[in-house]
């Protein structure tokens, strides 16, 4: 059971909890009936997103093996067999997808929509440079459009889904970076599009992304409010301006950053700036708004 559940990857399920935007950012975290509808379907994409890590383990076997990390991984290790993965994505798959078209069939499209992405990412995109990085940053996209489908959104900024797309393309840059100095010279025989990357191309992408998340989420503060006559979400860009840099630093100084969800669980003043930020948002909308 150790084996299947950690094939799951629970812990980049914390990806998953953007799907709450839609709900959080129109203000209405505190009605029950659109918590439980975002709730379920977070819950459903964890079993898409699982049954996803699940074939992509399934088609990357040999390549994990050559990973110091990745190796340990129960399909590369042995400890679940090939056999059974191929069982346990299938059952997945018979449970996700009827789930998701029950909640909603805009729902159920786009999970279907984001498994045939990372299957096709698995299989070609992720051998060609830059577009390997776009489909990750993608995938975040669909995850917030998933959360703005499932409930009536009164006001949802398009700013948001633009900040989404750089902040993923800023930590899909980093993860190639941290994989590049972790790796070495082995890097491209792990993953083939480390071929087309070099450590000051990635740093001056991380760069313009970094540049891009800044004036995006500055935009969006100054028009946050429906009516554009209250800017106090400019009060939270400091927070966003400390994480950014902090998972600079990280990255320039580790190679924890080859995974960005441990980052965010493992580094404290990550957390703590996290966690500021979404309590100063919550207070923010719900309170001054």
């Amino acid at each position: 059971m150790n084996a299947y559940l950690e094939t799951l990857r629970p812990k980049q399920w914390i990806k998953n909890l953007v799907i709450y935007a839609g709900l959080v950012f129109d203000r209405q975290l505190l009605n029950l009936g659109p918590l439980l509808r975002v709730t379920g379907a977070v819950l459903i994409f964890c079993l898409v997103s699982g049954l996803t890590y699940t074939l992509n383990d399934i088609l990357d076997v040999e390549a994990d093996l050559m990973h110091p990390q990745k190796r340990h991984r129960p399909i590369a290790s042995g400890r679940l067999s090939l056999r059974s993965a191929r069982i346990f994505a299938a059952v997945l798959a018979l449970i996700a997808f009827p789930a998701a078209f029950a909640l909603s069939t805009n729902f159920g499209i786009i999970c279907l929509v984001y498994t045939t992405l990372i299957l096709s990412y698995s299989k070609w995109l992720k051998k060609i440079i830059l577009i390997d990085v776009m489909v990750i940053a993608l995938g975040f996209v669909l995850r917030v459009a998933a959360g703005v489908l499932v409930i009536q959104v009164n006001y949802f900024s398009p700013w948001l889904l633009v900040l989404t797309t750089f902040l993923a393309l800023y930590l899909g840059f980093g993860k190639r970076l941290s994989e590049i100095k972790l790796l070495e010279d082995q890097a491209g025989a792990h993953r083939e599009v480390l071929y087309g990357y070099t450590a000051p191309l990635l740093n001056n992408l991380l760069v313009v992304m970094l540049s891009s998340i800044l004036i995006t989420y500055c935009l969006y503060t100054f028009s946050s409010h429906p009516d554009g006559s209250n800017s106090m979400m400019m009060l939270t860009i400091p927070f966003v301006l400390y994480g950014i840099f902090r998972y600079m630093v990280i990255l320039q100084n580790s190679s924890l950053a080859s995974s960005p969800e441990e980052v965010l669980l493992n580094d404290l003043p990550l957390k703590i700036t996290v966690a500021l930020w979404a309590i100063s948002v919550v207070i923010i909308l719900y309170f001054f708004f």
